[in-house]
């Protein structure tokens, strides 16, 4: 799916010189939005095949990571004993997620459209859109509703954009270097101000055929699921389509895996399974995620309605 494309052998070095301010010291809401946007629109399409995830609750996993606008998006992760293990991904229309341990065996995958519907939302967090924009891939719309730039203690920029949808109005946060302009932080919170999701990132780098700054470090949490996300993207490809082929979009078809579709509307979260050996205790926890089913198969549980799809070995561990 991915072609190795010829690297350029100096590419972190050049990443990594000196940049000039882009902001200047009182910048204003467009001044935030034009560096902001036009670095992202820089980026076209990027590819990595040396990318590596991690959590707390399993170890390194080996990954390659693709995106292509508008919404195209996959994160392909194995070990190199037991194989494939994780595979995030988005087409223009869908998204889908599968996970190698799911209990019972299932591929879940929703279209964009319905997903923003679905009452699944707030339980299933991974959706690859979010994932998109934590590689600082951002796009500040002119036609939302912010309020900013606010200088924060750390002397840092912070725009709170309203985001209107089904289920009432979300707030992002985004954090932004007040000299260089690049996307520092995202978060997420409901109506109530409840935190949904948070980005970090870090170890920015500048691309020198594009021009485009990404970071090189992530981290992801969706505090309601317990759940946090490292990804370390290697060495980035800016702007190399060819090396992407179409197959790579594909809704894949895991054999004995069932599709399930999360816009469902008689779909319910069952509770966690009992957790099966791997192949190796080294590739991941024994925890399995919770089975998403259709309601007149799900078993009766008292925490059923609040269990969490996501799988035990990327959730954070508890503090108690």
């Amino acid at each position: 799916m991915f072609t190795a494309g010829a690297g350029c052998p100096n590419l972190v070095a050049q990443y990594q010189r000196p940049v000039t301010p882009a902001l200047p010291a009182e910048a204003t809401l467009a001044d935030v939005m034009a560096v902001v946007n036009n670095n992202s629109a820089r980026v076209q399409s990027l590819y990595s095949t040396d990318a590596t995830i991690s959590a707390p609750w399993f170890p390194t996993l080996k990954a390659r990571l693709a995106f292509q606008r508008p919404q195209r998006f996959r994160l392909l992760a194995r070990t190199s004993l037991s194989g494939p293990e994780l595979d995030l991904g988005s087409n223009n229309e869908l998204f889908w997620v599968w996970i190698a341990r799911t209990q019972p065996p299932q591929t879940y995958f929703c279209r964009h459209d319905q997903f923003a519907r679905s009452p699944l939302r707030r339980t299933f967090p991974v959706e690859p859109g979010w994932l998109i924009e934590a590689l600082g891939i951002v796009k500040l719309d002119p036609l939302d509703e912010h309020h900013g730039p606010t200088r924060r203690e750390d002397g840092h920029w912070e725009i709170r954009t309203a985001q209107r949808g089904p289920e009432g109005t979300l707030t992002k946060v985004t954090v932004i270097d007040s000299s260089r302009g690049w996307v520092l932080a995202q978060r997420l919170y409901d109506t109530r101000g409840v935190l949904l999701a948070s980005a970090k990132a870090s170890e920015h780098r500048r691309d020198p055929i594009s021009d485009a700054v990404l970071p090189s470090q992530i981290e992801i949490e969706w505090p309601a699921q317990a759940m946090s996300l490292r990804v370390n993207l290697g060495d980035v490809q800016i702007n190399q389509p060819d090396q992407l082929s179409d197959h790579l979009w594909t809704l894949p078809d895991y054999p004995g895996y069932q599709l399930v579709n999360l816009a469902d509307p008689n779909m319910q979260l069952a509770p966690p399974t009992a957790a099966s050996s791997s192949p190796s205790q080294s590739a991941t926890s024994q925890g399995v995620p919770a089975a998403a089913m259709p309601a007149s198969h799900a078993p009766a549980h008292p925490t059923a309605a609040s269990a969490s799809v996501a799988p035990a070995y990327l959730r954070a561990r508890p503090s108690y």
